[in-house]
C-alpha cells in the first residue's frame, strides 16, 4: 500500500539531458548542448548519483546553458523552506523528511490529495515566489525588463512510492543526505514525525 513518496528534484542545471551517468529524458532541446551528446536515456530506478563518469565533461555541458546553473546558498536554501512552510499552511501536505541542497531539494511527504507531479509544480511555485519576495532570486538580473526571472528548477522530478516499511529508511536517507555534502544537519518546523 503506498503511503507516500521520496521525491527528487533539481534546480536549473542540475541534471542535464546527456549526463554521461544517464537520464530520464528522451532529447536534448538545445543545440548548444546537443554538442555533448544526445540524451542518455535510461530506465534505471536506483540512484546515479555516484556512478563514475567524466565529471570535466559533465562540467563543460553545463557551460552551455543558457544560463548559469542554479546553486543555491544558504540564504537562498532557507528561502525555498519557507516556501515549502507556506505551501504546507495553506495544504494538507504532510512533510516527513526535507534536505534542500544548492543544486536539488529531497522530500518524504505522505500521499497528497493531488497528483505528486502537480504538488512538485506547486512546491517549486512556492519556493520561487520567495525567492522573488525576498529578492534572492537566483536568476534575478538575467529576465527581460518588467518580466520574471528564468525559472530556477528544472523540469520534472524523480518520485519513489513508499509503502510503510519504507518511509523510515527513505527518511534517514534524506535527514543523512546534507551530511553527505559536508553541509549540517537541516530542521525545518514544517516537517512532521512519521506515525504508522
Amino acid at each position: 500500500m503506498i503511503v507516500g513518496y521520496h521525491i527528487i528534484f533539481g534546480a536549473y542545471g542540475f541534471w542535464l539531458p546527456n549526463d554521461p551517468r544517464g537520464s530520464w529524458s528522451d532529447f536534448v532541446g538545445s543545440w548548444d548542448l546537443f554538442r555533448y551528446g544526445p540524451a542518455t536515456k535510461t530506465n534505471e530506478r536506483r540512484s546515479l548519483a555516484y556512478d563514475a563518469h567524466d565529471h570535466d565533461v559533465r562540467v563543460s555541458a553545463k557551460k552551455s546553458l543558457k544560463h548559469p546553473a542554479v546553486e543555491f546558498t544558504g540564504v537562498q536554501a532557507r528561502a525555498v523552506a519557507r516556501g515549502f512552510s507556506s505551501y504546507v499552511q495553506r495544504s494538507d501536505l504532510k512533510i516527513w523528511a526535507c534536505a534542500v541542497l544548492p543544486d536539488h531539494v529531497h522530500l518524504v511527504v505522505a500521499r497528497p490529495a493531488i497528483r505528486v507531479e502537480q504538488l512538485v509544480i506547486q512546491l517549486k511555485g512556492d519556493a520561487t515566489q520567495q525567492l522573488i519576495r525576498e529578492n534572492i532570486h537566483p536568476l534575478e538580473g538575467r529576465q527581460q525588463p518588467g518580466t520574471r526571472p528564468p525559472k530556477c528548477w528544472a523540469r520534472g522530478e524523480w518520485k519513489v512510492f513508499l509503502d510503510p516499511e519504507d518511509v523510515p529508511r527513505a527518511i534517514q536517507y534524506v535527514e543523512e543526505n546534507p551530511l553527505k555534502e559536508g553541509k549540517r544537519k537541516q530542521e525545518w518546523s514544517f516537517v512532521v514525525p512519521y506515525e504508522e
